[in-house]
């Protein structure tokens, strides 16, 4: 076929439709509690989708073209920093790795509830992780006061270094806080990430601390035995860490201190019943 044939077919052949994109309907909790004129309203906003468009590209084009006092967060834009989680139509969720091709055409948006909320979809999860973390004592326990840092530092068996890597992931996004019940009734709970980072030192050899220590932070209502086993922060890890196995884990291993320590965990001045047993009938 000569050029000039292939020229002329392909004028002849029909260019491809352009693809229809949906109209997304955002519906966006709006509140301000620095403003006391501010109430709490759902606000909506039609955006056009694009391909691969994900939530943070959506509330920026809203925010750059639409409405500029919109407020959340975002740091990385690739799930590492955690800074974008917010309610995804009931979910918690990171903005960023979700797409908006899967979800309807629409959606409501708001603040992962339990933190402290700054504005709109911004909330001050750094706040409760620092108070957590404190509480938990979230570091490295060594007996040694002064670190060497010339003494040569002790290899660690690599498979146990991909099993601390896997729980050191966590990049404290609160989506496990927000979709826990029992914070919604012990605000004093710690919440998968608390557990988690108990587990994570718990496995480091250069942590000096023992099960008894541990129990010590997290060995109540407020921390493992507190947990009601509903697991929602495990579906919606967007890390996908093993927190249920984590929390049955170290609930076990507490469990186990507290009974060898049962004088101990018990006051005194309570007796301690014996177990009726009935007699086997013959």
């Amino acid at each position: 076929m000569s050029q000039t044939n292939q020229q002329n077919q392909a004028a002849q052949t029909p260019a491809a439709p352009a693809k229809k994109h949906r109209l997304l309907k955002i519906s966006i909790l709006r509140y301000n509690p620095q403003d006391p004129e501010s109430v709490p309203h759902m606000q909506t906003y039609e955006l056009e989708e694009s391909d691969s468009m994900t939530l943070f590209i959506a509330l920026n084009d809203l925010r750059d073209n639409q409405d500029p006092t919109l407020q959340f967060d975002f740091v990385c834009r690739a799930g590492i920093c955690g800074s974008c989680a917010m309610l995804i139509n009931g979910k918690p969720g990171l903005a960023c790795r979700t797409l908006t091709k899967d979800l309807p055409a629409e959606f409501t948006l708001a603040p992962l509830p339990a933190f402290e909320l700054i504005g709109d979809l911004s909330v001050n999860t750094g706040k409760w992780m620092r108070n957590m973390s404190e509480r938990m004592q979230t570091w490295v326990h060594m007996k040694e006061e002064e670190i060497d840092l010339r003494k040569k530092e002790v290899p660690m068996d690599p498979q146990l270094a991909e099993d601390i890597y896997v729980l050191d992931r966590c990049v404290e996004c609160g989506c496990c806080i927000a979709g826990c019940g029992t914070v919604r009734i012990r605000p004093d709970f710690v919440g998968a990430v608390g557990i988690n980072k108990i587990a994570r030192f718990r496995l480091d050899p250069r942590d000096d601390r023992n099960d008894a220590d541990y129990y010590e932070v997290v060995g109540d209502e407020s921390g493992v035995f507190g947990c009601m086993s509903l697991l929602a922060c495990h579906d919606f890890c967007p890390k996908d860490l093993p927190l249920k196995t984590q929390i049955a884990f170290i609930r076990r291993k507490m469990a186990e201190q507290g009974i060898s320590n049962y004088d101990k965990v018990l006051p005194k001045q309570a007796p301690k019943k014996a177990i009726p047993i009935k007699p086997i009938k013959q």
